[in-house]
C-alpha cells in the first residue's frame, strides 16, 4: 500500500496557484540573451528605441566641405546620407536598418548652399515625417561619431552622402 503525506498534497495546489498568478502578471519579461543574427531590415517598421523628431535648428540643411567634396549636413555639421534601394518621397529601411541609420525626422528648411526647391518631407509607414532632400529620404550613420565624419561613405555599396543636386557622391 503507498501512503502520501499531507505536505504534498497540500503543496501542490498551492504550487499550481502561484503558476496561474505568475501567468496573469501584466509584467513584460526581459528578452533572453542570444547569439542568434539580428533580425532583417523587414523584420519590423520601428527599431527599439525610435529616433525623435529633430528640432529647428538640426532641421536647417546646409553644405560642408568634407573630404569628399561639398556634402549635405544638417544643422549640427552632421553628415546626411541616401540609401539607393530608396524610391522618391518612401523608405525601404525599416527595424534593424532604423537601428544603424535613424532617418532625419521632421520638416526641413534650407541653410547655407542649400537649394530650397529640393527640400521636402513624407510621412513614412509609421507615420513619422522624415525629411528629404532632392527626393532621397535622409539619414544618418550611426558610427559618425562628429561633424564632418563620412564613415557610412558606400556602406554596402548603398549608402552614400548628397551633394548640392541631391545627387549621391560615389567618388
Amino acid at each position: 500500500m503507498v501512503t502520501r503525506s499531507r505536505p504534498a498534497v497540500t503543496i501542490l495546489p498551492a504550487a499550481l496557484c502561484l503558476v496561474l498568478l505568475g501567468a496573469c502578471t501584466t509584467a513584460t519579461p526581459a528578452a533572453p540573451a542570444s547569439s542568434a543574427p539580428a533580425p532583417s531590415a523587414a523584420a519590423s517598421s520601428m527599431p527599439a528605441s525610435a529616433p525623435a523628431e529633430a528640432d529647428a535648428a538640426t532641421l536647417t540643411l546646409a553644405m560642408a566641405d568634407s573630404s569628399l567634396g561639398s556634402i549635405l549636413v544638417d544643422g549640427k555639421g552632421m553628415t546626411l546620407y541616401l540609401f539607393t534601394k530608396d524610391t522618391p518621397n518612401a523608405s525601404n529601411c525599416t527595424g534593424q536598418c532604423l537601428v544603424a541609420w535613424p532617418p532625419l525626422l521632421g520638416e526641413p528648411t534650407a541653410g547655407t548652399g542649400v537649394d530650397d526647391s529640393k527640400l521636402g518631407s513624407f510621412t513614412r509607414a509609421d507615420g513619422r515625417t522624415q525629411a528629404s532632400y532632392n527626393g532621397w529620404p535622409l539619414y544618418y550613420w550611426q558610427a559618425d561619431g562628429k561633424p564632418g565624419d563620412v564613415t557610412g561613405q558606400n556602406v554596402n555599396s548603398v549608402w552614400f552622402v548628397l551633394d548640392r543636386d541631391g545627387k549621391a557622391v560615389k567618388g
